[in-house]
């Protein structure tokens, strides 16, 4: 089973998000609108599934991802870093500049 990280950057993203909406979680995309990124929603915002699965923590924000992507992502760790551009749509890193992005070990590039 894979576990989750995040960079200093992404700790730095997380701390200011969580200074403007309170406690966090995050959500790994699955595609659709927003392609793969991981989302941040407010903890009361986001309705976490019988089928999703708990990876760990990151900056205190619970992290969960589907199960048939924690079995896809199970042969590496997922690592949350912090980039130039805009977060996806219904994302609280939205609006700021940069957004959440996940990389893994396989491709830590």
């Amino acid at each position: 089973m894979s576990t989750v990280s995040a960079t200093p950057a992404a700790l730095d993203l997380i701390a200011e998000i969580v200074a403007d909406h309170g406690p966090v979680l995050f959500h790994q995309s699955g595609g659709c609108c927003d392609g793969s990124s991981p989302m941040c929603y407010p903890q009361g915002d986001f309705r976490v599934g019988e089928r999703d699965v708990k990876l760990g923590e990151i900056g205190g924000a619970p992290f969960y991802i589907s199960a048939s992507q924690a079995e896809a992502w199970g042969h590496t760790d997922l690592i949350i870093d912090v980039v130039p551009g805009r977060g996806g749509m219904f994302s609280l890193d939205n609006g700021r500049e940069k957004r959440f992005l996940t990389r893994s070990e396989i491709c830590s590039v």
